[in-house]
């Protein structure tokens, strides 16, 4: 059994190469994940030359190695997020993270699939806190229902999607570097500095630097340490299981377990973070520990799965105390986002973009809203 290989890597990828010698760019984009390629794209479209480096393969982290959910909304489900930023803000967010799941359809058609999804309950408190979550959707229009059926009771989100995360993000650089712009892999950042961000091998003198890290991200700046914390996601998958039909992904028990079932069959399971203790707060990427065997057990008593398990993989996602992403120049000329609260895959192609936009001196919509979220009046001691 591949350990740490997640199924989304079982097709061949040519490498790109690695940064050597010294290069020239308007901005320079550190790592290659969604919202990394999201930001080299929109520099590239606002006119700037960009250059993008990565310490190993295009999505290779956590933007290739996730649950592949496309999910509205940020980490809170959405009546939290009213109760903490407000109608307006939680409204405009949601249909932002919406729109950007079409986008993304459109963009990556074999990729994606827009299945919608399901909250399930998990005790009857659940139940409850579902109809509240419904009842919050619906009253500010957005089409949710609710649901009662063999995976148990919640809701139907009929605009999410699933897609083949680490696939998508392949496709996205190859369309980039056709393109002509310079994307490097095997490139380990040494120095981040003011117009200059030195490799192992190589260095990029720029305007701008976008830092677009999601795990770890407190490590590359020291800064942000009391505001964010990284953690380690753990999943597994199976070969195809004809004994189970899930027609849409499931997040379950507050969406600390979620899964899907592949076109082909195959079932991806992750979760227990939580239960996990204080041993999954880590940047370790490797799997293991109480947290695989208790998604061994829920695949075979709550999901009834008997297939053979085939992966087990782990990757690092960082989160922050109020739950909304980091995107903020945080040194003279060097944004950085991330931090996405396990909810990069539509969350971060919209900070990359916004962070692009910072960069070449644009104006962001996105960046204006999430300013707004963490200054409403309820909110937490937001920054």
């Amino acid at each position: 059994m591949p350990m740490n290989r997640p199924i989304w890597t079982d097709e061949p990828w040519k490498p790109l190469p690695e940064l050597t010698g010294v290069v020239k760019a308007d901005v320079c984009v550190v790592g290659l994940g969604g919202s990394g390629l999201t930001a080299v794209e929109e520099a590239s479209m606002l006119g700037a030359t960009v250059v993008g480096v990565d310490a190993g393969e295009v999505g290779g982290r956590a933007a290739g190695a996730n649950g592949g959910f496309l999910l509205g909304g940020l980490a809170d489900f959405f009546h939290r997020l009213v109760t903490r930023i407000g109608l307006s803000n939680a409204a405009t967010i949601y249909r932002c993270t919406l729109e950007e799941i079409h986008r993304l359809a459109l963009e990556f058609p074999n990729q994606v699939r827009t299945t919608g999804s399901l909250r399930i309950a998990a005790t009857p408190e659940e139940v409850t806190d579902c109809h509240a979550h419904l009842a919050a959707l619906q009253s500010a229009g957005f089409d949710a229902l609710r649901y009662a059926g063999a995976e148990g009771e919640g809701l139907y989100l009929p605009m999410d999607a699933v897609y083949q995360p680490r696939r998508c993000v392949q496709e996205h650089a190859a369309h980039l570097t056709e393109r002509g712009i310079a994307l490097h892999e095997d490139s380990p950042v040494v120095s981040l500095s003011p117009g200059r961000v030195v490799t192992r091998r190589g260095e990029v003198h720029c305007r701008t630097i976008v830092a677009a890290v999601d795990g770890g991200l407190e490590d590359l700046f020291p800064e942000l340490r009391s505001r964010v914390r990284t953690a380690r996601l753990q999943m597994l998958a199976t070969a195809p299981a004809r004994e189970v039909y899930f027609p849409r992904p499931v997040y379950y028990r507050h969406g600390h377990e979620y899964w899907q079932q592949l076109r082909s069959g195959e079932i991806a399971l992750g979760g227990f973070r939580d239960v996990g203790g204080e041993g999954e707060w880590t940047s370790s990427g490797e799997p293991g520990g109480a947290v695989q065997q208790l998604l061994e057990d829920f695949l075979r008593t709550h999901l009834r799965v008997t297939a053979p398990i085939t992966h087990r993989w782990a990757a690092s996602v960082a989160y922050t105390a109020d739950r909304l992403p980091v995107l903020e120049e945080v040194r003279e000329r060097i944004i950085a986002t991330g931090a996405y609260s396990g909810t990069g895959n539509i969350t971060g192609r919209l900070c990359g973009r916004a962070a692009a936009r910072i960069a070449c001196q644009v104006r962001s919509g996105w960046a204006e809203l999430l300013r707004q979220a963490r200054t409403f009046p309820h909110s937490p001691n937001l920054n």
